[in-house]
């Protein structure tokens, strides 16, 4: 296994050491991409969005009246749980008014959700045009020197070479569109929790205030 660690080990370094200059910034790239993979992973979890308990909570709380949701909510340890907070704190206002306040706090925090989005748009772009323009250099230099031999085993190699960089691009460029999809889609299904649940949640509100009076 070890044996087997160590060739692959070697032949990947061949591989960028092939790539030439351009080969740099595709590590770059890659390195961005896998940091805003993993933070994107972290961040859009239920705990951190809609957590299930509080949701059902919410959901709820008109005939259950959950015991410490208040303070769950205050708490803020949640998307969900500040813009219940934020409802809860303009009870006793119409229920348009509420919703202005709410969806316009909503707005920002959907705004943080796609925080990371940016910088896997930008790799996925640039990736493969970065691998094109160093498979173009490398295939310069190697026509350059055409006249230099007539070896067609050193040409073929040098183009295959060349292309290491074209290769490298899209397999950074690849798995960055499917996590940009993936996320896009992911935050698309909080956001539509997220609205159903405090649609109802702030009619509650505004009903209770109505029902005091």
């Amino acid at each position: 296994m070890d044996l087997l660690a160590f060739y692959v080990t070697d032949a990947l370094i061949g591989f960028l050491k092939n790539g030439g200059i351009f080969m740099y910034p595709l590590i770059l790239c890659s390195i961005a991409g896998l940091t805003a993979v993993g933070f994107k992973m972290m961040s859009l979890t239920k705990s951190r969005i809609v957590p299930d308990g509080l949701a059902y909570d919410i959901d709820t709380f008109e005939t259950r009246q959950p015991a410490g949701l208040e303070n769950e909510l205050q708490r803020g340890g949640s998307t969900l749980a500040r813009l219940g907070a934020l409802a809860v704190k303009h009870c006793g206002k119409p229920v348009a008014e509420i919703s202005q306040v709410v969806e316009a706090s909503a707005r920002e925090e959907v705004l943080k959700m796609h925080s990371g989005i940016g910088v896997l748009d930008v790799v996925i772009t640039i990736a493969p045009l970065l691998g094109l323009l160093g498979t173009a250099s490398g295939l310069v230099v190697i026509f350059q020197g055409l006249g230099a031999t007539t070896d067609h085993l050193i040409i073929a190699r040098g183009i295959a070479e060349a292309l290491n960089t074209t290769i490298f691009g899209l397999a950074i460029a690849v798995p960055g569109v499917i996590a940009h999809t993936y996320f896009s889609r992911r935050i698309e299904m909080l956001t539509a929790r997220m609205e159903a649940v405090m649609t109802g949640f702030i009619s509650v509100c505004a009903r209770q205030t109505q029902d005091a009076k």
